[in-house]
């Protein structure tokens, strides 16, 4: 009959192996990377950008664990870098020292496409773009989406680029623009009312410097054009 003191030489025993040495100790499963921030990390390598607007629980996880999204991108060169005022989470190169000693200062990383706009397009970008800076000085920075309405736009892109002399074509070419435009993630889909929302992430994406000067050229160049044709 066994007594307690056999009890507990056999519950010893069940930690040493048949070679006479200790079992080694349970580990703890390998978790891998928290789920959150893989899904927050794949959006922003899959479309370049988060909005707390449209993805809400994304966006919360590129904010509060920046830190680990910026461990998984860092093997790619690729850095997050967020606009909390505005709700936006984006995708940025790092720039290293050796890249601002490059020629070639358009370089892109082989993740990141490198997005080059028409003239057109780089023109409607930059309307869009003062719309934005109104919006914002008069309702405050992320307080509400910016809108503007396709017939408010078209006046402004006909100062400078010449009528067709057709409101349908006038118009049907600015919608063109727009919806080229969306796959930069400037503007939303036009809605019934014939309106888009000019998105968050043209703050950082269109320089207003260079916007701006591309503004006049295109005013200098029409005002040139409009001499020539009245001298003629």
């Amino acid at each position: 009959m066994n007594n307690i003191f056999d009890h507990s030489a056999s519950e010893a025993s069940k930690g040493i192996t048949e070679t006479g040495q200790p079992e080694p100790l349970p580990t703890e499963p390998q978790t891998g990377t928290d789920t959150r921030v893989k899904e927050a990390t794949q959006e922003l390598l899959r479309y370049g950008y988060i909005e707390e607007a449209r993805k809400g629980a994304l966006f919360r996880t590129a904010v509060t664990e920046a830190h680990k999204v910026n461990l998984a991108l860092e093997p790619l060169d690729l850095s997050l870098k967020l606009d909390t005022y505005r709700g936006v989470a984006f995708l940025v190169v790092v720039t290293t020292e050796k890249d601002t000693h490059e020629e070639d200062k358009g370089w892109s990383h082989p993740l990141v496409r490198k997005q080059r706009l028409t003239l057109e397009q780089s023109l409607v970008a930059a309307l869009l773009r003062q719309a934005y800076v109104m919006h914002e000085q008069e309702s405050g920075i992320g307080q509400s989406a910016a809108r503007i309405s396709v017939d408010e736009l078209l006046p402004q892109y006909l100062t400078y680029i010449q009528d067709s002399g057709s409101d349908s074509k006038n118009e049907s070419r600015l919608l063109s623009l727009l919806d080229q435009l969306k796959t930069y993630a400037i503007v939303s889909e036009v809605d019934k009312n014939q309106e888009v929302i000019i998105r968050p992430l043209i703050a950082h994406l269109a320089n207003p410097e260079s916007l701006q000067a591309l503004l006049q050229t295109l005013t200098t160049a029409g005002n040139e054009n409009t001499t020539e044709s009245q001298a003629s």
